[in-house]
């Protein structure tokens, strides 16, 4: 199973690039996710990413409407689609129609385009897979972990088990 380390641009910069992929790979992570690298910046960290066999993974917003194509043709392991503008977080509701920017994506790459920020319900998770290859969630099970600390192993359990039913 493919594991994805996200964490921030400058956590990485200040660990060094290289020293940093180079653990990722030693610890299995196929790919990472900075999610406050824009990806005209992406080149401070590729070729590490590179050299060690770690995908760089980008991020299409809302907003990205110009630069898709660009993005989604340089993308690697697979697109991350971000659901709604923000930060990342649980929503009660997620109303951006992706069905276009899916639509984009998809015509500039072959990779799978992933779904990802605020979902955090087993329907949020059902329209999302709808649109997409895969739905990413997060801040949900972090929210899972504190409210149930050493006990949330079952917690989570439960609730992965829910959403990979509604993606059936």
């Amino acid at each position: 199973m493919p594991l994805v380390f996200m964490t921030y641009a400058n956590v990485v910069f200040s660990y060094g690039a290289d020293r940093f992929m180079a653990a990722c790979r030693e610890a299995g992570v196929s790919g990472v996710i900075l999610p406050d690298l824009p990806y005209e910046e992406k080149e401070e960290f590729a070729p590490a990413c590179r050299r060690h066999g770690v995908a760089l993974i980008s991020l299409i917003a809302p907003t990205s409407a110009d630069r898709i194509v660009r993005i989604a043709a340089g993308a690697e392991g697979f697109v991350y689609l971000v659901s709604s503008l923000g930060v990342t977080g649980v929503r009660s509701a997620i109303t951006t129609d992706l069905a276009p920017l899916v639509r984009a994506i998809r015509q500039n790459t072959r990779l799978p385009v992933a779904v990802g920020f605020g979902v955090s319900t087993p329907q949020q998770a059902r329209q999302m897979a709808a649109r997409a290859d895969g739905v990413i969630v997060g801040s949900a099970i972090v929210r899972l972990l504190e409210q149930y600390g050493r006990e949330a192993p079952p917690h989570i359990g439960a609730f992965m088990r829910e959403m990979k039913q509604a993606i059936r």
